[in-house]
């Protein structure tokens, strides 16, 4: 017999904040804990973070969000990322979504580790002209099914319950498509606005391209080894682009029996599925029939930062309720390498071992009956209907969706007592580094920042802010990566221009913004780019 609870309130917003003054805690606290030292891969969220991955980008799910969306309270917003690193001038081709995967976003409302609703989407290419041309258009694309515009795609989203379950939601649904530029799409805010797709019963979807949100400075973790903490500052991912799909959806679609008020808390992971494709334990691939799910990101950092090279192939393709069963990794969560490089190197003590609480942050969620941290956030236990003996302890995004978006948003979420943020869900401009740089450094058990990394990585916000309606992701930047050094964070000087990084390939700045040196390399570089045009 499955083991019943009897009805409990969830906990106020006031009462939450009062059980984590000393929290500040995200998911997996154990975040850069190796970062660095595996070879062959990056360190930015989970951009490349396993050795199959960074050789399948289209596969490559790089970040996932999840929030109470701010102007309709009543949904939750959902966004997941791919393909990294993209450069936004990489044409002919630029940036598809595979045509030969499945993207899904999972959702755990009873904590057994095993999605009760999969949200699924496939995508088709339609190619106008194929045998006479290699350009993504042709001439300026005014909508997303212009007859100028020779690539673009459609999706079919489904939803899938816990028995398998199937429904069709939207079908035949257009993608944005990858921003060209300026001269080919002059107002891309118009075209995501056509790639807005309503879903039955209330929630909408997009899918496209939008700026990469995650923010940070991977020098960060070579600074661990004795660098200058003065050095920091750069944001390596600006000026980059992602693919995002983003969904939102009532609360009552994805909480435990439709009931968010007494079932408030989900789990969230999104995975890649390739046909053919099963990653095996020894790190490799191996072939066979059907659906072999290859990426999987819950919070961010697990695979990329803690799990160790041997496994993270392997983990990819790992279900959450396996989790807590795989040693290697919960080895690195109770005794993590940074706070001992640090120690070594700064003199900032390291909190004792084992770090029990990290492991109640990474597998349950925090609640009083989980473990060391005596507080009530984000687990499953804490909804009214949860079977206790069907729990398992599994790594997934948590959110408490009776946490209501915050007016004043603070960068580090849960640190500064602000409960809508990270590790309740995920927010877009949530500093996910530098929260778990203090966490790691014992700010989750003493409620105080520690000072000699009170700044941290010096990148505290997205290059491109986030909107604010839905999909929230930023418009994709436009200008070439190795000019994002010159436009300004959170905004750049595209801001007033659609939202695009210099407009597309239009400059409109003062000398005074950029030097006049900059400004004179700039204004050649695009005659140089005429120039090449017109000969072609």
């Amino acid at each position: 017999m499955p083991h019943t609870t009897s009805p409990r309130r969830a906990p106020s917003a006031r009462a939450v904040e009062r059980a984590l003054a000393c929290l500040g805690a995200l998911s997996l606290a154990a975040a850069g804990s190796v970062a660095g030292l595996a070879p062959g891969t990056s360190a930015a969220s989970s951009h490349r973070e396993a050795p199959l991955t960074s050789g399948d980008p289209k596969a490559d799910n790089t970040d996932l969000y999840a929030f109470t969306s701010p102007d309709n309270p009543d949904t939750v917003t959902l966004v997941a990322n791919w393909i990294p690193f993209e450069e936004p001038n990489g044409g002919p081709n630029f940036y598809p979504f595979a045509n030969d995967a499945r993207y899904n976003i999972k959702i755990d409302s009873d904590g057994d580790g095993k999605p009760d609703l999969t949200y699924t989407w496939t995508f088709t290419d339609h190619i106008r002209d194929d045998a006479n041309q290699f350009l993504y258009n042709t001439g300026v694309v005014k909508s997303i099914d212009d007859a100028t515009l020779n690539f673009r795609q459609t999706y079919t989203l489904t939803v899938a319950d816990a028995g398998g379950t199937t429904k069709i939601l939207v079908k035949d649904a257009p993608a944005a498509p990858s921003n060209v530029g300026a001269a080919s799409m002059p107002d891309y805010g118009s075209l995501r606005g056509q790639a807005l797709v309503d879903l039955p019963g209330g929630g909408r979807s997009f899918a496209g391209q939008a700026a990469d949100p995650f923010f940070l400075d991977l020098r960060i973790f070579d600074l661990l080894y004795g660098g200058n903490l003065k050095e920091t500052g750069h944001d390596t991912l600006a000026g980059y682009n992602v693919n995002s799909i983003a969904l939102q959806i009532p609360k009552k679609d994805l909480a435990l029996k439709g009931d968010p008020t007494r079932n408030p808390v989900i789990g969230v992971w999104s995975t890649t599925d390739r046909k053919g494709a099963a990653v095996t334990d020894k790190g490799g691939e191996g072939g066979g029939a059907g659906w072999h799910q290859v990426s999987r990101l819950g919070n961010p950092l697990v695979n990329e930062a803690v799990v160790p090279l041997k496994y993270k192939d392997a983990f990819n393709a790992l279900a959450p309720d396996q989790d807590h069963t795989v040693t290697p990794v919960v080895d690195k969560v109770k005794d993590p390498i940074v706070p001992k490089l640090v120690q070594s190197i700064y003199g900032v003590p390291a909190p004792a071992t084992p770090r029990n609480d990290l492991v109640e942050i990474f597998l349950t969620g925090v609640c009083k009956a989980c473990g060391p941290v005596q507080a009530d956030l984000n687990s499953q236990l804490l909804n009214a209907d949860v079977a206790k003996d069907h729990f398992v302890p599994s790594e997934e995004l948590r959110l408490n969706m009776a946490v209501p978006p915050s007016s004043s948003p603070n960068r580090l979420g849960v640190l500064a007592k602000d409960l809508a943020g990270f590790p309740n869900g995920r927010r877009l401009d949530d500093d996910v580094v530098d929260i778990a740089l203090q966490t790691l450094e014992g700010a989750a058990q003493t409620g105080a920042l520690v000072p000699a990394l009170a700044a941290g990585d010096g990148v505290d916000t997205p290059f491109r802010k986030p909107g604010s309606t839905f999909p929230y992701v930023a418009l994709p930047n436009t200008a070439a990566v190795n000019q994002a050094a010159s436009q300004h964070p959170g905004g750049g000087i595209g801001a007033g221009l659609g939202g695009t990084a210099f407009g597309g390939r239009s400059v409109a700045v003062s000398a005074a913004a950029l030097g006049g040196g900059t400004l004179l390399a700039t204004a050649g570089l695009l005659a140089l780019r005429r120039r090449r045009a017109a000969k072609a």
